[in-house]
Parts: C-alpha cells; structure tokens; sequence
C-alpha cells in the first residue's frame, strides 16, 4: 500500500448512523471531523446507514462521498450488521485507511487488517457500561473493544480516562485526540423559543438523546423539586416512538409544570436554545468527551454536571459538578446556580477557554497524522505492543482541569 505523502489518503469512515442533521455525540463527531479532514489531504467516503439518511438525497455532502447500506430497523444488531456489510464493502473498495468509530463496530477490525487493510480506531467510550444493553450484547461490546485495540494498527482515544483504561486492559498506547467545538456567534434570533413557548434567560436546557444513561428523568425530578417560579425545563432529544424508555421520559415529564420536551432540534433552532438558556444541566451515568457540554461551553452558559471522569475532563468550575443521581444536590446547584447569574465577561471566559481547548481544525489534523501512521505501519507489525511514536499518557486530568 503506498505512503506517497504527495497523494491524498482515501479514507473510508464507518461505525456512525450518518450525517449531517442526524441526532448522536458520534455523528456529530464525523460530520465535523471529515468535512474538514476532506479539505485537507483526504478523499473521505462515509458509510452510513440508508434509514436515517432520507432527509439527504445528494451522493455527496461538502465532497464526501456516502455510501448508503441497508441496516435492521430497531434491532439490538443493527451497528453490528451494518458494521459487517460496511467492511465487505472495504474489502472490495481498498481504501487506504479504514476508519471504525466505536466498540461495537470496532468487532470487525480484525476482518479488515486480515484482508491488508489500515485500521485506525477511535475509542468513544465503553459502550458496554451502557444502562440499556443486556448480557450479550454487552459481551460483544466488549470483545468489539478487545478485537479494535489489539488489532488496529493505530488507536485514538477522545479522553485521557479513556487511553487509560485501553492500556490497562489491553496493553497498548493510544492517541489522545478529543471531541471539539465550533465558536458559534452569537445572534440574538429567539424565533425557535417563541414556538416553544420559552423565554430568554428563564430556562434550564439539557440535550442528548432519551436514554437510561443520560438520566433526564434525574433532571426531571430535580426540577419538580427545585420550585424554580417562571423557569421552564426545554427537554432537547428525538422523541423515537415505541421506545420504552422514551415512553418513560415523556410519562414523568408531562406529569411536572414547565416542561417542555422539544423532540430533535438542530441546526440554528438549536442554537438558538443554547444562546437563551439560563442554566445547562447534563446529568449523564455514562459519557465519552460530551459534545453536547462542550457546545454549551461554546455559549458561555453555566453549567452543571454528574461528576463522572469524563465530565471532570471538561474546563468546568469546580462547583459546577455535583454527585451523579444525587437529586438533592442537583437541586441545590440549581437552585445556586439561577440565584447568582454569570455576568457577560464569565461567558466570554467561557466561551475562549473552550475555543482553545476543542479546535476541530486542530482535532482533523492529529487525525491525518494517525491516518499517516498508519499507513506506514509494516504489515509485520505486531499491534499488541505499543508501537515506536507512543509515549506514555500525560497526567490524569485533576479536578476541574482538562488533562
């Protein structure tokens, strides 16, 4: 396989559901990290999965290339089967760089190495602790883990807790790129918030998908407690029918004044609720990088978090953590929180520290960098060893700071 560094790498990317406009911390990875990976020396084709790409009908988005695969439809095996057919699909294309996002997907690294491909895999967290996932789906996510560090020839890892529990386990290095940000600007349009019935300024926000690990039903039940007179609580992720836990989540809200469950937004009514929010509150058992703190950063929002280990990677404060399912406490960092509003200036602190911290441009180019690794790895290369550019991992991050 060549290394010419005068040609551009042809990169095929897969483990997401797709992009853009599709509701996921992984999608919304991919979609920033490949267009700009696709104006630098690369020729990126995106696997994704057909069902949740209808509102996109072009071949090819800011020069990337789909490739549309057929998946099951709300089955436990869905990443998986597609995962396969996507690697199938590699096999035969010859791509210079396989790129899997994920555990699960990651299963199928060792298929692809074995068939002379470069695999480069990124580590998002361990899916397997997931709330949601049974026995033997938890096994496979686990193997899936076991199977991409050990065989890829290059690992990333979007934290420093994340490298260390890869090389804990299985032994090997990785390299720590993290999730990032785009500054947004700021435009003052509260279009979207009039729709919603919202205020500026008078609303708790907190946004992800419904499931058990993000705990809005903690939020939920904070807010019912909190008395917080003429404050709403807008409930941002996609309202999937049938599922049971999101029949959970709309159940509990609609018995508690002032909630507002907006199902998926994004784009600019998205970003209108960042700007108008008074308080972000991300109450997650389970995160890798969160983008969607990261975002709220970008706002300049105050905001309150779980203290799990990836949101102790975040530039938060350190009374902006509060003990994960302690609802008493929630309600006291609320409570707190609204008491004493942030001024202008702590916003704009805000807003530069998480510039500096998450610069996508910045992400894309330590990726071609693993991509340019990878392809210059000798095929005799034994993967179950660090290879010659890892060092060892800096400094777990301390308290408030990012590591």
């Amino acid at each position: 396989m060549s290394t010419d560094r005068s040609r551009r790498l042809r990169v095929l990317a897969l483990g997401f559901r797709g992009f853009p406009g599709v509701q996921g911390g992984i999608e919304t990875h991919a979609e920033q990290l490949y267009t700009r990976l696709q104006s630098l020396d690369c020729d990126v084709e995106a696997v994704v999965r057909s069902r949740y790409m209808t509102h996109v009908n072009a071949p090819a988005w800011h020069g990337i290339r789909y490739r549309r695969l057929w998946s099951p439809r709300g089955s436990g095996l869905e990443a998986a089967l597609h995962t396969l057919l996507g690697t199938l699909f590699a096999i035969v294309r010859r791509p210079d760089v396989i790129h899997y996002h994920a555990v699960g997907p990651a299963l199928f690294a060792p298929l692809a190495r074995a068939c002379g491909l470069r695999v480069v895999v990124t580590h998002h967290g361990p899916d397997y602790d997931r709330e949601k996932w049974g026995l033997l789906a938890r096994t496979f996510l686990k193997a899936g883990e076991r199977f991409g560090m050990r065989r890829a020839h290059e690992r990333i890892a979007i934290s420093t807790t994340i490298a260390r529990l890869v090389e804990s386990k299985h032994g090997v290095h990785s390299s720590v790129i993290r999730n990032g940000v785009d500054l947004p600007t700021l435009g003052g349009d509260t279009t979207a918030l009039t729709a919603l019935g919202l205020a500026p300024g008078r609303y708790i926000l907190c946004v992800g998908r419904l499931v058990p690990e993000k705990r809005q039903i903690d939020l939920i039940d904070a807010f019912a407690k909190a008395g917080l007179d003429d404050w709403k609580l807008a409930v941002v992720g996609a309202t999937t029918p049938g599922d049971p836990h999101v029949r959970r989540v709309l159940a509990r809200a609609s018995e508690v004044p002032g909630i507002v469950c907006t199902g998926f937004r994004g784009g600019a009514e998205l970003a209108q609720l960042y700007e108008h929010a008074g308080l972000f509150v991300q109450p997650s058992s389970h995160e890798g990088l969160p983008i969607a703190l990261l975002e709220a950063l970008s706002f300049g929002l105050p905001v309150l978090a779980s203290d799990i280990p990836a949101h102790r990677e975040c530039p938060l404060d350190p009374d902006a953590y509060f003990p994960m399912g302690n609802i008493r406490r929630l309600v006291d960092g609320m409570r707190s929180a609204i008491a004493e509003p942030i001024t202008a200036a702590d916003r704009e602190r805000r807003r530069a520290v998480v510039a500096a911290l998450c610069d996508w441009d910045a992400i894309a180019r330590e990726t071609l960098g693993v991509y340019r690794r990878a392809t210059q790895r000798a095929a005799s290369v034994d993967t179950t060893e660090p290879s010659d550019h890892d060092a060892a991992l800096p400094p777990a991050a301390p308290g408030n700071r990012r590591a």
